[in-house]
């Protein structure tokens, strides 16, 4: 849905995050200019958004033709031309201060009076770069993630005198486009995400100049064990080590010896060849799960959610935020907020007091609303309240869901950062939802997965390597919740539904899935075998042969076949999903409660039993509803040619 006040756009700035917004702007319907100073730039610029539009239309990732999206993208190398007419002006120049001010002072020059002036700095001040302009108020910040049209995460970054209509403005045309907007209330050097994602790498490269660690121990245990996609030392050398020594150095902090070495030597990670690892000599990242123990990963996160803590006490972002943020802009496995408070906020407070005795060193000092909260003994999940309030109504992190008037309950997997991989979290988060609602309330529910690209990809199993197997919820106890409750379930399926995924859909009484879906049990693949019903729900349905033939084989394949096997009831096109699923949800809604939860356990039931067992089964629920007032609704429609209006009684 396009921006009310935002019709045209201004780029200015082919290079990949410049091309990249423009592409996203053009994809949410809007007229964009892209600019750079020199034309071969500006060609270059357009022909990668022409090549991505096109991707993007083999993959069916777009609801219109390539061609019709590059329409609306203009080229120049004119400033004034560029910015004439736009009620929106992105900058996306180089991360040089003075290049931002003269390039803002230019724009402020020739942009209508009403345009909003937007920076995609990644950390330097808005406030500095609004000083260029006569229209400060008018003045935000845009903070995109690299590539653009991946990433969902943007910053929405107040100035000193940005104005709230600015920035609601600018959160709105971010949502606009598809792309999930957090504020940064203040001008805080790194903003939200780098203010906590720098010292996961930063910490563990003070503790390796301190000879308290080694490159690999670090790396295998913040990913085996606490879940993190990369180590801090991989991290580094992904991104490239100048960046976050450039960072460190813009707000005169301290960098660790091993950065500046490495830095003063051109090793800069991937893009030199050497960093942490070695690329061209030696086997690059090279880490194993045995590598892990031994590394301090509390220090880190303690470090970390610090940070969160001070960026919340200084009301520059929400505990949602930060951790939306966390979770979009750096893919952890979860938040940093929510992380402390399953650690408990007491522990990271002894931590941080242990490392200030221990080392002369300012990032340890405690911020002053970590300190509050344990000093009121609100110390994380645990004690009912830290960042967040688990008391009355606990947060769903990676649950979304509404109940409609009619009864549908819309229940939607949504960490889509990790395509919906189902953590120990989402699935107690079901659990509890489908445990907790007022049943009587709930005609139906419908499962579906956050974004276009996944219902569910099955579960996070890196994230569950941080656990005992037994303080694993056990996923089948999850999705016998599912399979049991009384009323009638719906998978909605787009994209990958692998794992843990079919086995939620497996679960529901009727499957849903877009033609070009991928459904599948890769997890002998991983060393694994299906944990969540897999291997009887399936063989139910499809017989032993082909259960064994999947599982065994790690089998993934579109939902036609899907269909033809019987897995899932129908495979449509994609532009037929919601109607075809809307007309199922329509007929559950509209049918009688009692004999729907009737024939859901009947059949359910029936399949453990005997034939002749399940029949008496069947003959007795049929007794029990002939004498109910739906019934007597049902036959009485039905004799007055009329639709039945169903109470439930």
């Amino acid at each position: 849905m396009a921006s009310d006040t935002v019709e045209r756009v201004a780029v200015l700035g082919a290079g990949s995050m410049g091309h990249g917004i423009a592409e996203l702007a053009a994809l949410g319907g809007y007229d964009v200019t892209i600019r750079d100073i020199e034309e071969e730039i500006v060609r270059e610029g357009y022909e990668n958004i022409e090549w991505s539009l096109e991707k993007l239309e083999e993959k069916g990732r777009i609801d219109e033709s390539s061609d019709a999206v590059l329409s609306r993208v203009e080229t120049t190398t004119d400033l004034a031309e560029a910015v004439d007419d736009a009620d929106l002006v992105i900058e996306a120049v180089p991360e040089r201060m003075d290049i931002k001010r003269d390039t803002f002072s230019s724009v402020d020059e020739h942009a209508p009076d009403h345009a909003i002036l937007a920076s995609n700095t990644s950390s330097l001040s808005i406030s500095e770069i609004a000083e260029a302009t006569d229209r400060p108020d008018r003045v935000v910040g845009l903070h995109f993630f690299n590539p653009p049209v991946k990433m969902d995460l943007v910053e929405v970054t107040y100035g000193d005198e940005t104005s709230d209509e600015t920035a609601r403005t600018a959160y709105e045309w971010v949502e606009s486009i598809d792309k999930t907007p957090i504020y940064v209330r203040k001008d805080v050097h790194g903003f939200v995400v780098n203010t906590v994602l720098v010292p996961y790498m930063e910490e563990a490269a003070w503790m390796l100049s301190n000879g308290e660690t080694t490159v690999r121990e670090a790396d295998a245990t913040m990913v085996y064990e606490r879940g993190f996609p990369m180590g801090p030392f991989e991290l580094n050398d992904f991104g490239g080590i100048d960046i976050g020594y450039h960072f460190r150095a813009e707000s005169d902090q301290p960098v660790p010896p091993i950065v500046e070495e490495l830095v003063d030597e051109g090793n800069l990670g991937r893009k030199s060849g050497a960093g942490f690892y070695d690329y061209e000599d030696g086997d690059g990242v090279d880490y194993e799960p045995t590598d892990s123990g031994g590394y301090d990963a509390l220090r880190t996160e303690a470090v970390m959610i610090n940070k969160a803590a001070w960026l919340v006490g200084n009301d520059v972002a929400t505990p949602e935020e930060i951790d939306i943020g966390c979770r979009l802009g750096g893919n952890f496995p979860e938040g940093m907020c929510r992380r402390g408070d399953r650690l408990g906020l007491d522990v990271v407070l002894e931590k941080l007091e242990e490392l200030s005795d221990n080392y002369d060193a300012e990032r340890y000092e405690p911020a002053d609303y970590l300190v509050e909260l344990v000093e009121e003994g609100w110390t994380g999940e645990g004690a009912g309240k830290g960042f967040y309030d688990y008391r009355v109504d606990p947060p769903y992190f990676y649950v979304d869901w509404e109940l409609d008037e009619d009864g549908v309950l819309e229940v939607t997997l949504d960490r889509q950062e990790r395509l919906n991989s189902m953590s120990e979290d989402m699935f107690a988060e079901i659990d509890r939802l489908l445990s907790d609602v007022d049943v009587d309330q709930v005609s139906c529910v419908v499962f579906d997965g956050a974004g276009d690209r996944a219902f569910s990809s099955g579960a996070d199993i890196t994230g569950f390597t941080a656990g005992e197997p037994t303080d694993i919820m056990d996923p089948d106890d999850v999705f016998q919740t599912v399979y049991e409750f009384d009323r009638p379930t719906v998978a909605k399926i787009d994209g990958f539904c692998l794992g843990a995924g079919i086995e939620l859909a497996l679960a529901c009484d009727i499957r849903v899935a877009t033609e070009d879906s991928t459904i599948g049990t890769p997890e002998t693949t991983l060393g694994v075998i299906p944990g969540g019903g897999a291997t009887q729900r399936l063989v139910r349905l499809v017989g032993e042969a082909r259960t064994k033939e999947m599982v065994f084989r790690g089998m993934q394949f579109d939902a036609a076949r899907a269909e033809e096997w019987g897995i899932i009831n129908h495979a449509v096109p994609g532009d037929e999903l919601d109607e075809t699923v809307d007309d199922i949800v329509d007929d559950l809604v509209s049918g009688p409660p009692i004999a729907l939860k009737a024939a859901k356990e009947v059949i359910n039931d029936g399949q453990e039993a005997s034939l002749e067992t399940a029949l008496k089964m069947e003959k007795h629920a049929f007794a029990l509803l002939a004498t109910t007032d739906d019934m007597l609704e049902g036959v009485t429609a039905f004799r007055q040619n009329r639709e039945p209006r169903f109470e439930g009684e």
